[in-house]
């Protein structure tokens, strides 16, 4: 169940990715964040309302708060590097976030088995070949691998807040929908301020007709970004946390498919060499 959960997790966080950075390219990237969110949060209260989730309240919602808190600087940072581009080379370098919840889970106490360790080492080793690293460029390639790197580390500690959240499945939907009204309420005050500021909310072109045309792809990335965690969550509390995190993390090789099949960039052997690697991983940690 763990594994299958995870590789959900990825497919969803993968396809949330590619879309967010995608729209990205088109919207201000804050507003991408706080629209896309804004939607998660209607649907995720209707939810909330219609199974009773209020009845599960209680402390662990800070973990999910705090989750809130988090993301939006995580999905900012991550969405303006996806929008520097190639999306094949900053989405595998975002995945290094996994290190925090893994890190977690060592310190709680768990210990991978052998083939677990191996299939970590393998997976984690394919994730950043998938996108070819190039560490070298052009300054706006490296204000990209610094945002990637922020992202990432924001990522991975929401990763471990949320698993720590509601355990039951109404709790669940309680603390995403706790967790992204967070997110716009913390991305509105940041959108706020950079308007103020002098940015622009909106497109240049299209102005806010744009935003209303993009309304059904930024539905999708927010609900897919909502019930990626929510697998997650399942995911972290069904198995071991070393090893849903790790296959979570398989979602580059995704965004890198994504912008293969759709953008049409182009594969380096070094990216399908890591796509196979990752593969490869995933089928050691779901043998151990």
């Amino acid at each position: 169940m763990t594994a299958l959960l995870a590789a959900a997790t990825s497919v969803l966080w993968g396809l949330a990715d590619f879309g967010g950075g995608l729209l990205s390219r088109r919207i201000p990237a804050l507003t991408v964040v706080v629209v896309s969110q804004l939607i998660a949060v209607t649907v995720l209260g209707t939810i909330v309302v219609a199974t009773g989730g209020w009845s599960q309240a209680g402390p662990p919602l800070w973990y999910a708060v705090a989750a809130g808190v988090v993301g939006p600087v995580a999905m900012l940072s991550f969405y303006k590097a996806l929008a520097l581009g190639p999306m094949g080379v900053v989405s595998p370098l975002g995945s290094i976030g996994v290190a925090v919840p893994v890190g977690v889970g060592l310190m709680i106490g768990e210990r991978p088995g052998l083939l677990q360790i191996a299939g970590i080492m393998v997976a984690v080793a394919g994730i950043v070949l998938a996108g070819g690293p190039e560490l070298r460029g052009a300054p706006v390639r490296r204000q990209a691998i610094l945002l990637t790197l922020l992202a990432a580390f924001g990522f991975g500690a929401v990763m471990a807040l949320i698993s720590e959240a509601l355990t039951t499945v109404t709790g669940l939907f309680l603390a995403l929908f706790v967790q992204r009204v967070t997110n716009v309420v913390v991305g509105g005050s940041a959108l706020y301020v950079s308007v103020r500021r002098g940015a622009r909310a909106l497109p240049e072109d299209g102005g806010l007709r744009t935003v209303r045309a993009a309304l059904p792809a930024l539905a999708f990335v927010g609900l897919a970004d909502v019930a990626a965690n929510g697998t997650y969550a399942l995911a972290a509390q069904h198995g071991p946390v070393t090893v849903a995190a790790v296959l979570a993390s398989l979602y580059p090789v995704i965004t890198a498919l994504a912008a293969r099949g759709v953008l049409k960039e182009r594969l380096r052997a070094i990216q399908a060499a890591g796509a196979g690697l990752a593969l490869v991983g995933t089928v050691l940690l779901a043998a151990g």
